[in-house]
């Protein structure tokens, strides 16, 4: 298999049937497409290519490393260290502050001249297009994958979804269908982080729903049995397409369904 390049990735993702105008929101795994010439900065260029100017892209590009040490896991840090963690972790700045396990194309995309980043510490996302703004302007701190989000703006305009190597384990889009569906004890919180209020920062609480995503892969499997989305090799990997309100609606049906028959364990961020 030769490597991938702009063009053979173009390609792909056109058999995929990504268009021109498209509003799009990618997930993505970089390791999973292959060899592909120029990393990051080809297939971020191959997407921006076959979308053209009138179309819009989006990615997640969440920084979860802007949350209360108390919660971390992934690794865990000394108790005697939070205080300090809590007193000087640097504000949420839409610029500077890099992502964190999003992976390569993420932070590649996130440096395209023009993107607009949604104003949240820890579930942000960014765009580029036309309707890059709308998609990420008035992102509330608290429920911030609720209807505030990106994601809910996505489904508004009737945009897209696409995988990169990835299956709907990571599309975020899912936890707006946790947002929406209802299911006992379902686990709401609150998280702090460190933001910018008035020019001064601070460390603020917020409300927020627990997210889980251990069964998002069983969504995934279940509305692909639908035929609802479409799947063709990206490089060499697999990647999927389908409308966002397709999968929100179905995940939403699907996490009521089934979490009120037995709530998964949390796959928390």
């Amino acid at each position: 298999m030769l490597p991938a390049t702009r063009e053979s990735l173009r390609a792909d993702l056109e058999r995929l049937s990504l268009q021109p105008s498209m509003t799009v929101m990618v997930h993505s795994s970089l390791s999973t497409l292959g060899f592909v010439c120029g990393g990051a900065h080809t297939v971020v260029q191959a997407l921006l290519d076959v979308i053209g100017p009138e179309g819009t892209l989006m990615m997640p590009t969440h920084s979860g490393d802007l949350s209360d040490p108390a919660e971390w896991g992934d690794p865990p840090v000394p108790e005697t260290w939070w205080e300090t963690i809590r007193a000087t972790m640097p504000a949420f700045d839409a610029t500077l502050t890099p992502t964190r396990s999003m992976g390569a194309i993420v932070e590649c995309f996130r440096h395209v001249p023009g993107v607009r980043r949604s104003n949240h510490p820890t579930v942000s996302a960014a765009a580029v297009g036309p309707n890059a703004t709308a998609l990420v302007a008035g992102h509330e701190l608290a429920f911030g994958l609720g209807e505030s989000s990106p994601q809910a703006r996505l489904y508004d305009l009737d945009g897209w979804v696409l995988l990169l190597g990835v299956s709907h384990a990571n599309n975020t889009s899912l936890h707006l269908g946790e947002y929406r569906a209802d299911w006992p004890d379902k686990p709401w919180t609150r998280h702090s982080s460190p933001v910018t209020i008035d020019g001064e920062r601070r460390w603020v609480t917020y409300d927020d729903l627990e997210e889980g995503s251990a069964d998002f892969h069983l969504i995934g499997a279940d509305f692909a049995a639908t035929g609802s989305e479409t799947t063709g090799v990206v490089g060499a990997g697999t990647g999927r397409l389908c409308r966002a309100r397709d999968i929100v609606d179905f995940g939403t049906r699907w996490i009521q369904d089934h979490r009120n028959q037995s709530s998964p364990p949390l796959d928390i961020r």
